[in-house]
C-alpha cells in the first residue's frame, strides 16, 4: 500500500481569461473549482493506476466533506485529522497563452493535539505501507521541522518521496529521502541560486543529494524531466500535446513515479513513467490529474536518453 500525507488541503478556483495584466479589466472565459491538495492529488493518480492507496492528512470542518465526497468518487480509502475552520482557497489564473498566475492562501491553523495525532496515525498505517508521499505547504503557523517529524514516524524499509521545496524540503532530507522532485523554480529556490546550464542543474539535484535524497526527479516543464542517482542521469523529453492546463501536473508525476519506484522500475522506467504521467495531466481541463488511457498512450511514445 502506498500512503500518501497531505498537511494543508485547498480548493482551487480555476479561473481562465482572456488576458492578464494588473488594474485592467478582464473577461472570464471559463472556471472550474476543484477540490485538491498536493498528495491528494497523487493519491487519485495512483487511484487511477490501479495502486493500492490510502490517503491521509488535516481536513476542515466548515468544508471538507467536499473532499470526502471527490476521494468516494475516484475510489480512494481515506482517514483525516479535523481541525476547525474552513479549507484555504488558491485562486490559479491562466490566460490565452497558457501562463499561470497563482494567488495562494495559507491553511488556518491545527492544534498541537492534532499535529500529534496525525504523527501517530502515519506511524500506525506506515507500517502496512510500502511507501509514503509527503507534499504540499503547511498549515499557518506550523514550522518546517513538522516534514522531518512525519518522516521520523515512518518504520525502517518504507519508501519516503517528498515533493515540496525551501525549508519544508531541506528539513525533510535530514532523514533520508528515496525520491525528491522539484520543478526547476523550486530548486532554485530551496538551493538560493539561478541555474543557468545543464552543468549547473544536475549540479543543484547532486546538492539534494548531497543533503540526503537518494534520487532526484527534477521537472523542466513542457521540456520533460530529468532523473539522477549521482551516478546515472537521465533525460527524457515530453511529446507535444495539446494544453489545457499545468495544474496537477506535477502531481500527476509523483503519482506515476511513486507507482513504478514500488514495483522496483530502474531509473530510466521511473523517468518514463513520470513524464508520461505528468504530460497527460496537462491535457486534461476538466480534471487535476490524468486518465489511464492518456498515460499509457503517451508513455508507449516517450523515449530516455543518458547525459
Amino acid at each position: 500500500m502506498i500512503l500518501t500525507v497531505c498537511l494543508s488541503p485547498c480548493i482551487d478556483v480555476n479561473v481562465e481569461v482572456d488576458s492578464l495584466a494588473v488594474g485592467k479589466a478582464h473577461k472570464v472565459i471559463s472556471k472550474r473549482i476543484f477540490f485538491t491538495g498536493k498528495a491528494l492529488n497523487v493519491a487519485i493518480g495512483l487511484a487511477r493506476l490501479k495502486s493500492d492507496v490510502f490517503a491521509t492528512g488535516f481536513m476542515y470542518e466548515g468544508n471538507g466533506n467536499q473532499f470526502e465526497q471527490e476521494l468516494h468518487r475516484e475510489g480512494v480509502p481515506y482517514k483525516f485529522v479535523w481541525n476547525e475552520g474552513r479549507v484555504r482557497e488558491n485562486y490559479k489564473f491562466i490566460d490565452m497563452k497558457s501562463m499561470l498566475t497563482e494567488f495562494d492562501d495559507v491553511s488556518p491553523e491545527v492544534s498541537e493535539r492534532n499535529r500529534e495525532e496525525l504523527i501517530k496515525f502515519v506511524k500506525q498505517v506506515s507500517e502496512k505501507c510500502e511507501a509514503v508521499v509527503v507534499s504540499g505547504s503547511l498549515a499557518r503557523g506550523m514550522t518546517p521541522d513538522y516534514y522531518a517529524k512525519i518522516l521520523s514516524a515512518l518504520p525502517d524499509g518504507v519508501k519516503k518521496i517528498v515533493d515540496t521545496e525551501e525549508d519544508r524540503l531541506r528539513e525533510a532530507l535530514k532523514c533520508g529521502v528515496d525520491l525528491v522532485k522539484p520543478n526547476l523554480e523550486e530548486l532554485e529556490h530551496t538551493l538560493k541560486k539561478k541555474i543557468k546550464s545543464k552543468e549547473e542543474l544536475l549540479a543543484g539535484c547532486n546538492e539534494l543529494l548531497d543533503k540526503g535524497a537518494k534520487c532526484v526527479l527534477l521537472s523542466l516543464g513542457k521540456q520533460g524531466a530529468v532523473i539522477t542517482d549521482g551516478s546515472r542521469n537521465y533525460y527524457c523529453k515530453s511529446v507535444n500535446v495539446a494544453m489545457n492546463s499545468t495544474v496537477g501536473a506535477g502531481d500527476g508525476m509523483v503519482a506515476a513515479v511513486t507507482n513504478a519506484l514500488v514495483k522496483g522500475e530502474d531509473l530510466k522506467e521511473i523517468l518514463r513513467c513520470g513524464v508520461a504521467a505528468g504530460t497527460a495531466a496537462v491535457t486534461s481541463p476538466h480534471s487535476i490529474s490524468f486518465s489511464k488511457e492518456k498515460y499509457e498512450e503517451i508513455l508507449s511514445s516517450l523515449r530516455v536518453k543518458e547525459i
